[in-house]
């Protein structure tokens, strides 16, 4: 619309634009798209080959990881013979530093764990957070236990004890407060 409301009517005439021969065009080959696909077919004649890929089965928790049979044989030197994953690996790491360096102990506990984990807890969840919750139980009992003075016979005698509660007499006060200022 026009400043003022007024429509403006014009009429728009389209023509095509006019059409460029190709007679004189060439194609042109460039130097560098030449060089660079000689190098693509030097690069892929130097890359070595890539080693097979292989799944192998954790004999821990059953997970399952691709891996080169180089790898599967590093794994297999480093725990006595036995395939087990990088999580369990891991696992068993940290075994060995708890019982003092014996990796065979390590292994063994932890496969142990493991198949009772696959076993029982993975079949009976709720069985398995109830005895978590008994154990947690006990060593909060325990360790109450053990931190009480009167365990271990540390209870002074000839302190100061409280014989009653303050809150009688602290009320009994406040009662008078209220009927002298009332």
């Amino acid at each position: 619309m026009a400043p003022h409301g007024d429509a403006i009517v014009t009429s728009y005439a389209f023509s095509k634009p006019p059409r460029l021969s190709s007679d004189g065009l060439k194609r042109t080959v460039s130097d560098m798209s030449f060089e660079l696909t000689k190098e693509a077919i030097d690069d892929i004649k130097s890359l070595t080959t890539i080693a097979e890929v292989v799944d192998a089965k954790c004999e821990c928790c059953g997970m399952v990881e691709e891996c080169t049979p180089e790898y599967m044989e590093k794994v297999h030197n480093r725990f006595l013979g036995k395939w087990i994953c990088g999580l369990c690996s891991e696992a068993v790491k940290e075994e060995m530093v708890k019982n003092g360096g014996n990796k065979e102990e390590a292994l063994s506990s932890h496969m142990n764990t493991c198949v009772r984990f696959n076993k029982l807890d993975r079949a009976y969840p709720v069985l398995r957070q109830a005895e978590a919750m008994r154990n947690m139980l006990k060593k909060t009992r325990l360790r109450a236990a053990s931190f009480s003075p009167r365990d271990h016979g540390l209870v002074k005698k000839g302190g100061i004890t409280r014989s009653s509660s303050c809150i009688p007499a602290i009320t009994k006060e406040m009662n008078a407060f209220t009927t002298t200022t009332g």
